[in-house]
């Protein structure tokens, strides 16, 4: 049945008459993408990128989440976003999908603009037949992760820092999962985000697009094309690895998907925000268990914080604008600044790593 969305035979076969002439697609898998439901998570570098490749490709429905809003140094990489949208301060994932929607009015496309976490993610993900990381950091990959292997459903993990880049396709039940993978996050000295190591736009549209040609297979039908490997991804250097991790879920001892421990999902895993009485200040407590190693982290704070880092045994302490960061040794922090638990929680994500 037709929808207010649905484009007539004559609009469908021209729209994607390129996209049909692949073989590998053809009509019908074109067919199966305009009825494909998807969920974004993040609308950020990656996901402003696959948000715009899918709803060109024709994907039926993408919903889009993201809790942020536009930022001068997101238009750098963020191809979805201009000086117009920085003006009018909208959240990415309003801005976001007020073009797409432009782009494509065959396709359906909603925006939430929340904070993605234990407690709403199997609501926002309702009805979707893949789910896409557009994130930046490991609390929600994991989250993500639980989410699809307790539901079975397909989603496509993907990071990218610097000129480097991972994607890897999960099915639960056939390939490994996050978590055989990397059953704990790197300690968060050794993982840099863009706000502290930077980023190059090609990159992102690297990664970004070998996400989107996974997403693409899967929805159109084509799963037994999938690219069933980690992929590495260096386009400073042109170097594209393969990399086998079947092994890691051979072994058996993934504690999500053959322990069956969601505690990302369930909500035994995941950070901690309070706001301090009287302080102007949130701490922040994350979900894992962690040990900070202070002169690792002050080396990878130096370049982009203001002024100098200060650390002793006990607490390490920077300045980024009008916030005062303190991170003490169990990776606990508290922003002196702000009462507001979202602004804390991305500062947290931004330069200590989440």
């Amino acid at each position: 049945m037709m929808t207010e969305n649905t484009p007539s035979s004559e609009d469908f076969v021209d729209r994607y008459s390129r996209q049909i002439m692949y073989e590998p697609i053809g009509a019908g898998g074109q067919r199966k993408l305009a009825g494909a439901r998807v969920l974004l998570v993040g609308c950020g570098a990656l996901g402003t990128n696959l948000a715009q490749t899918l709803v060109r490709a024709g994907v039926g429905y993408l919903r889009i989440c993201d809790r942020d809003y536009i930022e001068r140094n997101n238009l750098q990489r963020q191809q979805l976003f201009d000086e117009d949208d920085l003006a009018l301060n909208l959240p990415k994932a309003v801005a976001a999908t007020k073009k797409l929607r432009r782009m494509n009015p065959s396709v359906t496309v909603e925006a939430e603009v929340v904070d993605v976490n234990h407690r709403n993610i199997e609501r926002l993900a309702e009805g979707a037949d893949l789910l896409l990381d557009g994130t930046d950091n490991f609390e929600a990959r994991y989250l993500i992760n639980d989410l699809a292997v307790k539901t079975e459903r397909p989603w496509i993990y993907g990071a990218v820092i610097g000129a480097s880049g991972l994607v890897m396709p999960i099915i639960p039940g056939e390939t490994p999962c996050l978590r055989c993978v990397f059953d704990h996050a790197p300690p968060a000295e050794l993982n840099p985000t863009c706000d502290t190591a930077g980023v190059i736009g090609p990159a992102v549209s690297i990664v970004a697009g070998f996400q989107a040609v996974e997403a693409m297979k899967l929805l159109s039908g084509k799963a037994d094309a999938l690219n069933r490997h980690l992929m590495s991804i260096d386009v400073w250097t042109g170097r594209v690895v393969n990399l086998n991790v079947d092994a890691s879920h051979a072994e058996g001892a993934c504690a999500c998907c053959e322990q069956r421990d969601f505690s990302y999902l369930d909500g035994r895993a995941v950070s901690s925000i309070d706001a301090l009485c009287g302080r102007n200040a949130v701490q922040v407590q994350p979900g894992d268990n962690r040990t900070i190693n202070f002169t690792a982290m002050a080396e990878k704070l130096g370049p982009v914080v203001d002024g100098e880092v200060s650390h002793n045994t006990y607490l390490l302490k920077a300045r980024v604008g009008d916030y005062a960061l303190t991170l003490f040794a169990d990776g606990r922090a508290i922003v002196q600044g702000t009462d507001n638990v979202d602004t804390a929680k991305s500062l947290y994500a931004k330069y200590f790593g989440a």
